[in-house]
């Protein structure tokens, strides 16, 4: 018995640093695995939708599609069983998206139209976000998280002063215009100015009047600048940091990337990884 004990306990450390450990060869290959074979899946998804090439090959789709959901099914298992807490995996947002990734096949043996459960099926493209789990990847996407929090303030008062300026400018078109002219209320031009100022231009509604073509014309130019000054404004964090981080003594955690830490740390706060000094 202690020696089927230990095997057990073997076996799940074994497939623990398959599974989760990004930084081993094992576990990079079992990653581009996974990758290759999400790719796949979404491949397949997309192909289920076009009516001619699934009514030629449906049986062949469905085949792969089984085969696809019954490797997800092991996968989710093996890393169910090894982990020392298995319920804190199985409730986190990716152990959420990981059964989300394999119900809707086993439903579709019950639920006839699984048009909505293929849509469920395409959210296994949340997995790459856990995929891309490397130090590399991670330290940049912790560059873009704190650009964003620090420019949060800001964005809002940006969004603040674009949604007052749709608000008046689409209450001055409904004036200008009138119903006869497609502006039908002032719901319906703020539509019409949010279509514009985002460089859309649907064309359902459009100016008539001189002063309309001239307001709509203003309007055009505006969206221009209002596209560029958020970019501008998280490219300005984005830069401050990558400065700072150039100027710093230290380089990023190799483990998990992180480099908001003391300059005179020994090992990362995120992860306990030793950290490298310049």
């Amino acid at each position: 018995m202690p020696e089927l004990k230990s095997k057990y306990a073997s076996f799940r450390q074994k497939v623990n640093i398959v599974i989760y450990g990004t930084s081993t060869k094992a576990g990079r290959l079992f990653d581009l695995i996974l990758l290759g074979i999400i790719l796949l899946s979404v491949l397949l998804i997309m192909l289920e939708t076009v009516a001619e090439f699934d009514q030629k090959y449906h049986h062949y789709l469905l085949f792969l599609e089984w085969i696809i959901t019954g490797l997800f099914t092991i996968e989710y298992i093996l890393r169910i069983i090894s982990i020392n807490k298995p319920w804190r995996y199985i409730t986190s947002f990716y152990g959420i998206i990981d059964l989300l990734a394999i119900l809707p096949m086993y439903l579709s043996i019950f639920v006839m139209g699984t048009s909505i459960l293929a849509v469920i099926r395409s959210l296994r493209l949340l997995r790459l976000f856990k995929i891309l789990n490397h130090p590399q990847f991670t330290s940049q996407s912790l560059q873009l998280k704190q650009a964003i929090e620090a420019s949060k303030g800001k964005i809002v008062v940006f969004i603040y002063f674009v949604l007052i300026s749709t608000i008046i400018i689409g209450s001055i078109m409904y004036v200008v215009e009138g119903k006869e002219n497609g502006f039908t209320s002032i719901p319906a031009a703020i539509y019409w100015t949010i279509v514009t100022l985002t460089t859309v231009g649907y064309g359902d509604i459009s100016p008539q009047t001189p002063l309309g073509q001239f307001i709509a014309s203003f309007v055009m130019i505006l969206g221009y600048g209002i596209i560029a000054v958020p970019t501008g404004i998280v490219t300005a964090e984005i830069a401050k940091r990558v400065n700072h981080q150039s100027s710093s003594n230290h380089n990023p955690c190799n483990e998990c990337g992180a480099e908001d830490y003391p300059d005179n740390a020994n090992f990362c706060h995120h992860c306990g990884h030793s950290l490298e000094k310049k």
